[in-house]
């Protein structure tokens, strides 16, 4: 059975792909196909459709986080493989003796894989962080940080973020994939380079040619290693980015008209989930509204279908028409227009902002930021400030590295649409017979999987 390696190439479209020779020849000797994006069309989401071959309202990941209903906390970025409501692909090959192994893949804590990593920090009584990836077996991640050096968690996320995350991420999947005989069956890689430029500047000021062809280079160990051991490769996306020049504050709307509900103290106005009436938990370009009562839907759809950027507003079972009809997703989705994305911001005040607001918190923010991709331009000197903080940090004193700026209007790009273009779809290159689709649904890679694999479910 020959081996499958999947590259995820967050951002990679059919209009990009010849600006990536290695990726480019590899899909002239096979076939690439558009892929149709899942709703949100965001990580998580995307990822756990390929993987479980379900839409959102089966699989329940319906987005990069939601609203936790019997705790009533909002938690993006969970790691946790148990979130996931139906089968992955890589427990049913398990179940025919088959191996994985789930490389930077979200939901990587507790799969079912022969080897696993994934960014994991430690984190101290203190609040102090030290950075650090996880693995399955936990001495593999030990062996490849001595192979390797650190993983450069600053370019994973953050206003560094960048190429060297994905290059480490690159060579430690090159060395799963040799250092295991016979081979894994299937790995899974995830690649991000592409995920930060576009965000910061907009996909039309992008330099495409520079960022498409360090991605390329990047994947080359891939490929080599791949080669040697004779397994096929496979490259998969999540989604587009789109320019966007208007962030929608619908939370501020929300407190404005009386629904959320902010508490004042010591670290700034912190949301107040259980006595708000209505909030929003924003992910880039949909926005999932929680409702205390249920006979309110129809006054706020209302109040927030006739907002500047808002395209359309889906309450209860109308929910169903984008595959959202699951008790995880809020009472109303918010779709914003093409040029337009969610900010979820809650505070009228900056100087009255969360402690948090102004630093990298993906766990703690209650909806995604994509402000943490850039230092705040009206501090003189951020990156100093910023190392400052670290190193005070690290010697013991308590302090933020406050560096974030809350001007969402710096923000060019974003995504969780789906795109009209097929050029500018995500692209899939697969191999095998060529497909009759001129299209292919994300929720359709698990199937090619198993048939790679000669296997039913």
């Amino acid at each position: 059975m020959q081996p499958l390696v999947i590259l995820n190439t967050v951002g990679l479209t059919s209009r990009l792909l010849p600006l990536a020779p290695r990726l480019n020849a590899l899909a002239l000797s096979r076939w690439s196909r558009p892929l149709s994006e899942v709703l949100p069309a965001v990580t998580c989401t995307a990822q756990a459709s390929m993987l479980t071959g379900k839409l959102p309202n089966e699989h329940g990941i319906v987005g990069n986080g939601w609203l936790y209903r019997d705790t009533m906390d909002v938690r993006f970025w969970q790691q946790s493989n148990r979130l996931i409501q139906a089968e992955p692909v890589y427990a049913t090959l398990g179940k025919h003796g088959l191996r994985a192994a789930k490389l930077f893949w979200w939901f990587n804590q507790g799969a079912a894989v022969h080897l696993a990593v994934t960014p994991k920090p430690h984190y101290g009584a203190d609040g102090g962080k030290a950075f650090d990836v996880l693995s399955y077996p936990d001495e593999w991640a030990t062996w490849m940080v001595q192979k390797l050096g650190k993983f450069p968690f600053p370019s994973f996320w953050g206003p560094k973020a960048g190429l060297p995350c994905t290059e480490w991420i690159a060579r430690c999947a090159a060395e799963s994939i040799l250092d295991c005989d016979p081979p894994r069956d299937l790995t899974l890689v995830y690649l991000p380079h592409l995920d930060y430029e576009p965000q910061r500047v907009g996909p039309k000021h992008c330099d495409w040619k520079k960022i498409v062809g360090e991605l390329d280079a990047a994947c080359e160990p891939i490929l080599d290693a791949a080669k040697k051991v004779g397994a096929a490769v496979w490259v998969v996306n999540e989604y587009t980015h789109v320019d966007v020049d208007q962030p929608i504050y619908i939370n501020r709307l929300l407190r404005e008209k009386g629904w959320l509900i902010a508490r004042d103290g010591p670290f700034g106005e912190q949301l107040e989930t259980f006595a708000s009436r209505a909030f929003a938990v924003c992910d880039h370009q949909i926005a999932h509204i929680y409702v205390k009562n249920l006979a309110n839907c129809a006054e706020l759809r209302e109040l927030i279908v006739v907002q500047t950027g808002v395209a359309r507003v889906l309450v209860g079972a109308e929910r169903a028409e984008i595959g959202l009809d699951h008790d995880r997703a809020g009472d109303l989705i918010v779709l914003a227009n093409r040029n337009a994305w969610f900010a979820y911001p809650f505070w009228f005040d900056d100087a009255v902002a969360p402690d948090y607001a102004r630093t990298v918190d993906i766990h703690r923010k209650p909806g995604y930021d994509p402000c943490e991709l850039f230092f705040d331009p009206q501090l003189l000197w951020p990156m100093g400030r910023a190392v400052t903080k670290v190193m005070l940090k690290k010697l013991g004193l308590r302090t933020l590295v406050d560096v974030i700026p809350l001007d969402a209007s710096l923000v060019k790009g974003s995504h969780g649409l789906a795109i009209d273009e097929p050029l500018d779809r995500p692209v899939f290159i697969g191999s095998g017979p060529i497909p009759d689709e001129t299209g292919i649904m994300q929720a359709a890679i698990r199937d090619r999987i198993l048939r790679h694999f000669e296997l039913d479910d």
